[in-house]
C-alpha cells in the first residue's frame, strides 16, 4: 500500500477474499490506486484512515476547494450495490445523506459526511463521534424514528430502478426450492404462509422508492436533520417491506418475552403506525422475509443462534 493515500484495512481485505475469492483479491489490488484517482478527480484529501463495512471502504475526506467534510465510499462490484446512488439522487438529501459525486462503473460515491461517521455497507458504521439508532436504548423510540424516516423516504420512484413486483415469480420458486433442498427446516405452514404473501402481495406494490435495508445502524444522528439514512438498496415497492430489519436488529427482547408473537407484533405495530403502512402487510412481509433470511443463513453459514432466532421469528409471525 506504500505510495498511496489510503491503506486498505486488513480485516476488510481478509473478509473480501474469503467471500469473493480471486475476484476479490484482484479487486483489492486495484483499490488503493482507484481511491487515489477518485481523490484527485474529486479534489479531496483524506482526513482519517479508511474504515469499512462488509462490502466497501469509507474514507473520511475534506473537499479542498471549500473545506466541506465528506466521505469517499467504494464498494465491491455487486448487483446489490448498483442502485444506491440512484436512491440518494432521488432523495436529494431529504431524509438521507447527500450525494456529491458518483462513478457508477467503479461503484464509488462522494457523500455528505455526517459528523465523523458514515456506513461502509451492510449495517456497519465507521469513524467516531456520531451515534446511530442502535445507540438509542428505548426500542420503541428507535423504531418510531425509523418508521417516520421510512415514510419520508417512500417517494415516487423514477423509471429504471428495480421493481420488486417483477421478482415475485422468482421469489416463490426460491422459497419452494430452498425449503426442499435444505430438508424443510421449518414447518410446512410457515413456508406456505410466506409463499402466500409473495403471491398475494407481491404484485400489489406501488411504484414507491424504499430504502430496502432500513435497520438501526443505517440511520445516523446528524446536524442538518435529526436523523439521516445511509446504505439504501434503491428498491421500488411496498414500504412495509422494510419491517423485518427492525425486528432482527434486536432479537433477544422478542425471543425472551413471555409471548414472543405478541412482542413482535407490538414492535411491528409501532413501525407500521410511524411509517403509515398497514399493520397486517408489515406482519406478512416480515414473516415472509424471515423465512427467506433463515434459508439464506442455512445456505451461507450464519451462526446457529441467528438461524434459530430467525426461524423462531418466522414461526411466531405465521
Amino acid at each position: 500500500m506504500n505510495g498511496t493515500s489510503i491503506e486498505v484495512p486488513e480485516g476488510f481485505a481478509r473478509s473480501t477474499v474469503q467471500r469473493e475469492g480471486e475476484r476479490g483479491r484482484a479487486w483489492l489490488a486495484t483499490l488503493p490506486g482507484l481511491a487515489d484517482e477518485l481523490l484527485r478527480r474529486w479534489d479531496c484529501e483524506p482526513t482519517e484512515p479508511a474504515t469499512h463495512g462488509q462490502v466497501g471502504i469509507v474514507v473520511p475526506v475534506r473537499r479542498r476547494y471549500d473545506g466541506t467534510p465528506a466521505v469517499l465510499k467504494i464498494s465491491f462490484p455487486h448487483p446489490g450495490n448498483v442502485h444506491e446512488p440512484d436512491a440518494f439522487a432521488v432523495w436529494a438529501g431529504r431524509g438521507a445523506v447527500r450525494l456529491y459525486e458518483r462513478d457508477d462503473a467503479r461503484f464509488a460515491m462522494l457523500l455528505e459526511r455526517v459528523g465523523a461517521r458514515l456506513g461502509g455497507g451492510s449495517g456497519t458504521r465507521s469513524g467516531a463521534g456520531v451515534s446511530s439508532l442502535a445507540d438509542v436504548e428505548d426500542t420503541d423510540e428507535a423504531v418510531t424514528v425509523a418508521g417516520r424516516l421510512a415514510r419520508r423516504l417512500a417517494v415516487p420512484a423514477p423509471d429504471g430502478l428495480p421493481r420488486m413486483s417483477s421478482l415475485v415469480a422468482e421469489w416463490e420458486y426460491e422459497l419452494r426450492d430452498e425449503d426442499r433442498e435444505l430438508g424443510s427446516p421449518m414447518p410446512a405452514r410457515v413456508v406456505a404462509a410466506a409463499i402466500a404473501t409473495v403471491r398475494e402481495l407481491g404484485n400489489d406494490q406501488p411504484d414507491t422508492l424504499i430504502h430496502g435495508d432500513l435497520h438501526f445502524t443505517n440511520v445516523l444522528r446528524a446536524e442538518r436533520e435529526p436523523w439521516l439514512a445511509i446504505d439504501p438498496k434503491g428498491y421500488v415497492g411496498d414500504p412495509a417491506y422494510d419491517s423485518i430489519t427492525l425486528l432482527r436488529t434486536r432479537f433477544e427482547p422478542l425471543l425472551t418475552a413471555p409471548d414472543p408473537r405478541a412482542a413482535a407484533l407490538r414492535r411491528l405495530a409501532v413501525f407500521a403506525d410511524a411509517a403509515e403502512v398497514d399493520r397486517e402487510r408489515a406482519r406478512r412481509w416480515a414473516q415472509a422475509r424471515a423465512v427467506t433470511a433463515a434459508h439464506w443463513g442455512l445456505r451461507h453459514g450464519d451462526p446457529a443462534w441467528v438461524i434459530t432466532a430467525t426461524e423462531a421469528l418466522a414461526e411466531a409471525l405465521t
